[in-house]
């Protein structure tokens, strides 16, 4: 199953341009390195929320912008040694130093695909979503995915994606744990629905929100869930 490396970071507003040539220029060596699929998707509707939100987990000031992206590999060994790479590669530390954006705020972490459904076929909107689950619930969660991104597939979803948090480290600022108040025996998860387009995506969702076979016990706390709409800058 793929292996998910997962990124949320806040980038000014002003560089929006100057990011996606960052991203795109790194691209090439991802690859190198066994990353089948890099993707930046820049926030374009991301609601505030009352617990938790994307802006609030990544710190975001009023002139930037949440970024939801992130690599798929083969499996974690693939990631962990194209991690090993990129922390002595000299390509990796010229880029880190010049990074348009403010890098001790981003966060990031390692997660197994859970549930997979549907073949990306080139996307022009994503719904990126971001959870705590009770470890003992990991059965539980992966049954709702399932359940769930099959209605979500029925109303225009190309592509649902949900996994599960296998190396999630704590951060000095901000980290995924935070951002959705985790506690100890619980998991973060990092899922995302692609769409190609937007107009698909919001009809999509009304009749999504509409169907009965979505009234359906969480297990986990919806209330601190973080969610958002993004449109793709990158998807190399």
């Amino acid at each position: 199953m793929t292996y998910v490396q997962g990124f949320v970071v806040a980038v000014p507003a002003a560089n929006k341009e100057a990011y996606r040539k960052h991203a795109a220029d790194a691209a090439p060596i991802f690859r190198e390195f066994g990353a089948t699929r890099l993707v930046e998707a820049w926030g374009d509707d991301i609601p505030d929320g009352k617990l938790t939100d994307f802006k609030g987990a990544v710190n975001a000031a009023p002139d930037e912008v949440v970024v939801f992206s992130w690599l798929e590999f083969p499996d974690k060994a693939v990631a962990d040694a194209a991690n090993e790479k990129m922390m002595s590669d000299p390509r990796m530390k010229e880029m880190g130093a010049s990074m348009p954006f403010d890098g001790k705020r981003m966060i990031y972490g390692g997660f197994a695909s859970l549930a997979e459904q549907g073949v990306s076929s080139g996307m022009a909107y994503v719904d990126g979503m971001v959870a705590a689950v009770p470890t003992g619930n990991k059965d539980a969660y992966r049954d709702f995915c399932r359940h769930h991104g099959a209605v979500l597939r029925e109303h225009g979803a190309a592509r649902v994606v949900d996994s599960w948090g296998e190396d999630v480290p704590d951060g000095k600022l901000t980290d995924f744990t935070r951002a959705v108040k985790a506690t100890g025996d619980e998991k973060v998860v990092y899922s995302w629905i692609e769409w190609p387009s937007k107009a698909v995506r919001d009809a999509g969702w009304q009749k999504v929100m509409a169907d009965p076979r979505m009234q359906r016990e969480m297990p986990f706390d919806g209330k601190r869930l973080i969610h958002g709409g993004f449109r793709p800058i990158l998807d190399a």
